[in-house]
């Protein structure tokens, strides 16, 4: 999947204010919002801006790296719970069935928190990997809701390493909860067991698909290869991620987006487009709003491992082909 430079453009442009959704009618190409601090109805391209902080600034805990934030859809609430210094947290919610299931609860009070307040069910956790970061709060999470009216809480992963994993999956497994299906990806190489949940609703037309990618995708950047290789890498986000719609959210394990693009430019100085998401990452990281979700369309646009395969990147690094051009990215990356 190649993206134009004017594609690319049309999709970043239209930076604006913190936003909350008012209508979602197709995902043909635009989205109409409105602004919460002018009152006014534009047209945004892509997915930035399309979560609002749900607490203001004056509210945000001093440990606390980003504002608690939403993206809702008809079906579908995703709540975006910051954690630890960089990490976030996924409760994703059924809005018809109230079944929810949260991605990598390292802090399960503040995920709790958070279901109350929804009153979500919350059925599951969905481990992305073993670190510590993503899976260390899964025994506390059973010690303080063990079950629910739905059954015991699942923690669904792909790795034996995980704490407390009740339920391993594989590659194209899907697991159903409420309205979503939750597609499995194995995506080895940051850890051996590393999947990614690709989810979906039966309406297409009222809900964007969306990817929660771990450690694996990053906005702008990709995990270390602690556990794998450059072609396992190149695997996951070529093949596997980079193949998915375009307009599927992409939903990280860190806010690393600033620094990401940071690196981007230090290697492809005339990449515009990462130009501007770098200023408009700058402005919302300034009053501590979140960058997620991107899209994986954006991804092709200024993410330097997604582009990997084009001549263009490959000379900026003397590479002689797409691995060796992940490979010789990810070494640089490693020392920025």
């Amino acid at each position: 999947m190649i993206f134009s430079n004017r594609l690319c453009s049309l999709l970043l442009r239209n930076f604006g204010n913190p936003v909350t959704v008012t209508v979602y009618r197709t995902w043909s190409l635009t989205t109409r919002i409105h602004s919460l601090s002018t009152g006014m109805t534009s047209v945004l391209y892509g997915a930035m801006n399309l979560c609002h902080p749900i607490s203001s600034t004056s509210a945000l805990a001093e440990n606390q790296h980003s504002l608690e934030s939403v993206v809702e859809f008809p079906k579908v609430k995703v709540i975006i719970i910051p954690a630890l210094a960089d990490n976030f947290m996924y409760l994703v919610i059924c809005k018809t069935s109230r079944k929810a299931f949260v991605i990598d609860p390292v802090e399960p009070a503040s995920v709790l928190v958070a279901a109350k307040r929804e009153n979500a069910i919350l059925t599951s956790a969905l481990i992305t990997h073993h670190h510590w970061d993503h899976a260390g709060g899964n025994n506390k999470l059973l010690e303080l809701h063990p079950s629910s009216e739905e059954g015991q809480l699942k923690i669904f992963g792909g790795d034996d390493r995980i704490d407390a994993l009740t339920h391993k999956v594989e590659h194209n497994q899907n697991i159903s909860i409420g309205c979503m299906r939750i597609d499995c990806f194995s995506t080895p190489c940051h850890t051996t067991g590393h999947i990614c949940y690709y989810v979906n609703t039966s309406d297409m037309e009222m809900q964007k698909p969306m990817v929660f990618t771990g450690d694996t995708l990053f906005i702008a950047g990709c995990g270390r290869f602690f556990e794998g290789t450059a072609e396992q890498m190149h695997k996951a986000l070529l093949e596997i991620l980079g193949t998915l719609p375009a307009e599927t959210l992409v939903f990280c394990g860190h806010e690393y987006t600033v620094p990401n693009l940071k690196f981007v430019l230090h290697l492809d100085k005339n990449n515009s487009n990462a130009k501007m998401k770098l200023a408009w990452a700058e402005r919302v990281r300034g009053i501590k709003h979140v960058t997620v979700p991107s899209t994986i369309a954006e991804e092709m646009c200024y993410n330097i491992f997604m582009r990997c395969n084009l001549s263009s990147i490959q000379n900026l690094v003397g590479a002689t082909g797409s691995i060796d051009c992940m490979d010789k990215i990810r070494t640089i990356k490693n020392d920025f």
